[in-house]
Order: structure tokens, then C-alpha cells, then sequence
């Protein structure tokens, strides 16, 4: 497993924003963002594919969040978040396939590794 490295989370009130980083060391077919809120599963939040920076989101996201890659850095892939809400509050996770594994990229299954996560925090 090639570990990933978030940054990012942190403390904010609800209408505030932040940016999540996730890097790695290696090349990365695609990356993307799953988080777990508190009494939930983990779930999906945004993937962006390496070959044609094309970003996929989950429909909660509402056009609140943009997933993109680091222009000096394309190994590192951000999350902007916007308009933050309570129920946004969790902890944030990159995961990443080190090989072509196809979508749907919602999917857990598709991924082979990830990072420790960054805790999220919103208040109202």
C-alpha cells in the first residue's frame, strides 16, 4: 500500500470553507474523497481520474465542493469545500487506485489505498 498523506481539516462555523489535500508518492490512476459522519457509514464524496481530470460527485455535494489535482503537484488532489454545513461534519478520507480498477467510483472496492483521514468539524 502507498501510504497518502491528508491535510487540510479543521474547525469551522456552518456558510465557512476548506481545502483538503491529499498527497502522494507515486502516480495515482484516480483519487478520491469518501467520508464517515458521526452513526453513519462511510460514503463518497468526490473522485477525480488522473488521465482526464474529469471530477465525479456525489449528489449531496450540491455544487458545494470541487475536486481538482495540484497543478505544481499532480500527485496531490484537493477538495475545496464550500458553504459548509453541520451535517458535513466527519472524518474526511483520500483513498486511491495504483491500478486502472474502472467505476463505478463510488465504490469502496475500487480503491487500494488511503490515508489516515482529517477530522472536519462544522458548527452551526
Amino acid at each position: 500500500q502507498v501510504p497518502l498523506m491528508e491535510s487540510g481539516g479543521g474547525s469551522v462555523e456552518s456558510g465557512g470553507s476548506l481545502t483538503l489535500s491529499c498527497s502522494s508518492s507515486e502516480y495515482m490512476y484516480y483519487m478520491a474523497w469518501f467520508r464517515q459522519t458521526p452513526g453513519q457509514e462511510r460514503e463518497w464524496v468526490a473522485a477525480i481520474i488522473t488521465v482526464d481530470r474529469e471530477p465525479r460527485y456525489a449528489d449531496f455535494v450540491k455544487g458545494r465542493f470541487v475536486i481538482s489535482r495540484d497543478n505544481e503537484n499532480s500527485y496531490t488532489a484537493l477538495l475545496q469545500m464550500n458553504n459548509l454545513e453541520p451535517d458535513d461534519t466527519g472524518m474526511y478520507y483520500c483513498e486511491a487506485g495504483t491500478a486502472w480498477f474502472g467505476g463505478p467510483f463510488s465504490r469502496e472496492d475500487k480503491y487500494d489505498t488511503w490515508g489516515q483521514g482529517t477530522q472536519v468539524t462544522v458548527s452551526s
